[in-house]
């Protein structure tokens, strides 16, 4: 039977960037991976657009609840999987193409229970997979210096420490209205137009409690490894630092170096794993911006597979950002 919150999210999702993502890949082909299948919403436009079958494999069981009442109207052609797509290779290999839509999705945001949202009142949870250690036991257990760290590397947040510091004077922190209210006591009042104060900060914690970044690197390596030459990868990010990791990794698998270090010696180029096309990141059109404004910050990135071997990256080599590691006792 659908949980209540399935049931409450039974209504239509628009996938951002769908329309040129499917102009990006098209013809489209044989066997697609979506890597975050959520509303089920690029499987759908992948299968219409000419796939064979479509994997889809995402962390949160939400997503399967949701597609029990329509998946069976495809039959075979849809295989779904619960997991992590920085494990995407797992589930399958040889294939046509895998498309990774990044960040948050409309149906964990709009669902109080969920946590995730400043908007909506609700326990402070924010997990994708909906187990292991929630925002509220990060909130009320990290070290100040951590939440600092936390706040400012995945929240790009100027005022990190100040509001780290609130946060520890005002555990224990068990609701999203609690925190966000700590955290707009922090900050000025947001002019008109501004986003609100606990974006950042939400959007930080977030990230840490899903290991965002993290997934994202192995994702990217999961992708080329399991790709065929000829298979597409198709990335939809939502801010700049997954843009910026997705990017990267693209230039050093299309034959670039590592720029880590802008002083370090020159190194070889290394054969092109990836062939990109189109240098510049897609984004949303004026139709799209008017049906979905969520899609404003939405930039979509492509490339196609070659016969290179697979290689691992050294994720602060896509410009990842690391927190610091702690000191031994």
């Amino acid at each position: 039977m659908m949980t209540s919150a399935a049931a409450d999210m039974n209504q239509p999702h628009i996938p951002v960037l769908i329309r040129p993502l499917i102009a990006a890949v098209s013809p489209v082909s044989g066997v697609w991976l979506d890597g975050t299948f959520g509303a089920g919403g690029y499987t759908k436009a992948l299968l219409e657009a000419g796939a064979d079958k479509v994997i889809g494999v995402d962390r949160d069981p939400l997503a399967f609840e949701m597609a029990a009442e329509w998946v069976g109207d495809f039959g075979d052609r849809i295989e779904l999987a619960q997991g992590v797509f920085s494990k995407l290779d797992d589930a399958a290999t040889g294939l046509d193409g895998v498309v990774l839509d990044l960040g948050v999705s409309s149906m964990q945001l709009d669902l109080a229970e969920r946590g995730f949202s400043f908007m909506r009142d609700g326990p402070l949870d924010m997990r994708m997979s909906q187990d292991g250690p929630t925002a509220a036991d990060l909130c009320n257990t990290a070290e100040e210096s951590e939440l600092a760290d936390i706040i400012f590397l995945y929240g790009e947040e100027r005022a990190s420490r100040r509001i780290a510091k609130a946060i520890v004077a005002a555990r224990p922190l068990t609701t999203t209205a609690q925190l966000a209210k700590v955290v707009e006591g922090c900050l000025p009042r947001p002019k008109p137009g501004q986003s609100h104060p606990a974006t950042r900060t939400f959007q930080a914690l977030r990230i840490a409690v899903n290991n965002e970044y993290g997934e994202l690197a192995d994702g990217l390596m999961a992708a080329e490894r399991a790709l065929k030459p000829g298979g597409q990868l198709a990335v939809v990010t939502f801010h700049s630092v997954e843009d910026r990791m997705v990017k990267r990794f693209f230039q050093l698998r299309g034959g670039g170096q590592a720029n880590a270090n802008r002083y370090a010696p020159a190194t070889e180029e290394t054969p092109a794993a990836f062939k990109v096309t189109k240098r510049k990141a897609i984004g949303p059109d004026d139709d799209e911006l008017a049906e979905n404004p969520r899609s404003r910050s939405a930039k979509l990135r492509v490339a196609t597979r070659t016969d290179v071997p697979a290689a691992d990256i050294d994720p602060a080599d896509l410009g990842m950002p690391m927190k610091k590691k702690k000191r031994g006792r």
